[in-house]
């Protein structure tokens, strides 16, 4: 018997919860074919089995959680498949084995039946097969335009059932009669439980302080309408506000370099890189994938990785990689109208930074002249265990000026 177990994820994940199997008992499975989906706390992944053989016990089921080097299934490396798994088992050519043709037929067809049904199975990304799992869609009735017949996660929420003969899906909750008012009870997934438990312990172990200013994005937005058709010719990127304020953040954190760090007990770290985290809303909650050596790179790259990062955030695509470290976070409340928010630190970082909605405001000009100026408030939450007011307000007021006068970051080294 050999085990199948929970491999090394990364550093930071020591458990996750089983999302769905992908071969059930009494199937055969070949070395290196996917037999369990499993949802960590940043990402999901498909698990393979080492060993070729009958899956003969999964010990937990859809929905348990379960930890780094668990035993989930063991696979009898020396068994027979059972039912609908037989076509996996290597033929038998010898008569002996055929009694008489009128068993040997029914057995073919059988065989054949069931090498249909495999051939049939479709291929699918994790996030796709989870989504359709959800939506109780049958993913064979997805149309995709993938030229190797994958089936992905935009394919499953552009589906419209109603057009397919596809089961009702079943309810992802009971309803529950509490008080003699109707409620629904829906279990948290574990990315949420973990975006919970940050968001608790972050304000329980840090000192969070938040100050605002606001900025006027004229010269901003007039020097993207001057450039944008220039840009996207020679980048094949748009160019969006994220690149400009990336680069001001970047040039802020060098002048304040206590917002581009993090306590270790009794100690500072103070980084000397600059990965800049962007927070991506996905419909299994926020994420922070991480813009690697943001001071390196030019605004087209930048633009580029934002646009890669959240295509894949919103594909639940995202590898591990794209989602550890990060030395400051930028989130923008401003894509869904939020007016002003006090966001909360994406430990262990001390720093993150809230941009919001660009509305017109009254500004006045000088003593004598008011005008309407497109203007956005920005936030910044900061650790005052290591960051003093002074600093944090330095910061802000840096970011600031180079926004309103975004051709200086030309200068910024």
């Amino acid at each position: 018997m050999a085990e199948i177990k929970v491999p090394e994820l990364a550093e930071s994940i020591t458990e996750g919860t089983i999302a769905q199997w992908l071969k059930k008992p009494g199937e055969f499975v070949n070395k290196g074919d996917y037999v369990v989906e499993l949802e960590t706390d940043k990402v999901n992944v498909e698990i393979i089995s080492d060993f070729s053989g009958v899956l003969k016990e999964v010990r937990f089921q859809e929905g348990d959680n379960v930890n780094v080097g668990e035993t989930i299934a063991v696979v009898d490396e020396n068994g027979e498949a059972t039912g609908a798994s037989a076509q996996a088992e290597p033929v038998q050519e010898e008569k002996a084995q055929a009694p008489d043709e009128t068993v040997k037929q029914p057995e073919q067809n059988a065989a054949l039946q069931v090498e249909n049904n495999e051939t049939q199975r479709p291929i699918a990304s994790p996030a796709a097969r989870k989504m359709a799992r959800e939506k109780g869609i049958d993913l064979t009735q997805i149309p995709t335009v993938d030229p190797l017949g994958r089936v992905r996660a935009q394919d499953v929420s552009s589906f419209n059932p109603q057009q397919k003969s596809v089961p009702a899906p079943a309810p992802k909750a009971a309803v529950l009669q509490e008080s003699g008012k109707p409620v629904e009870r829906i279990r948290m997934t574990r990315r949420r439980q973990t975006i919970a438990n940050r968001l608790v312990e972050v304000q329980h172990t840090a000192a969070m302080l938040t100050t605002f200013n606001e900025v006027d994005m004229t010269n901003v937005m007039n020097l993207r309408k001057k450039r944008k058709d220039q840009f996207f010719e020679e980048n094949d990127v748009k160019l969006g506000f994220m690149s400009f304020f990336t680069k001001a953040v970047v040039a802020a954190l060098k002048k304040n370099p206590l917002l581009n760090a993090e306590i270790q007990g009794d100690e500072i770290i103070l980084k000397k890189y600059y990965d800049i985290g962007v927070a991506v809303s996905t419909n299994e909650g926020l994420v922070v994938p991480v813009v690697r050596d943001a001071d390196r790179k030019n605004f087209a790259e930048i633009e580029k990785d934002i646009m890669d990062l959240a295509g894949k955030a919103r594909n639940n695509k995202l590898s591990l990689q794209d989602l550890q470290g990060g030395s400051f976070t930028i989130t923008n409340g401003g894509t869904f109208g939020s007016l002003l928010s006090t966001p909360i630190l994406n430990g262990p970082q001390v720093g993150i930074l809230g941009m919001h909605a660009i509305n017109l405001r009254p500004v006045a000009i000088d003593a004598e002249r008011m005008e309407n100026r497109p203007m956005m408030y920005i936030a910044l939450s900061y650790d005052h265990r290591i960051v003093d007011g002074k600093e944090a307000v330095t910061f802000l007021k840096r970011v600031k000026e180079l926004i309103e006068d975004p051709e200086s970051l030309l200068f910024e080294a």
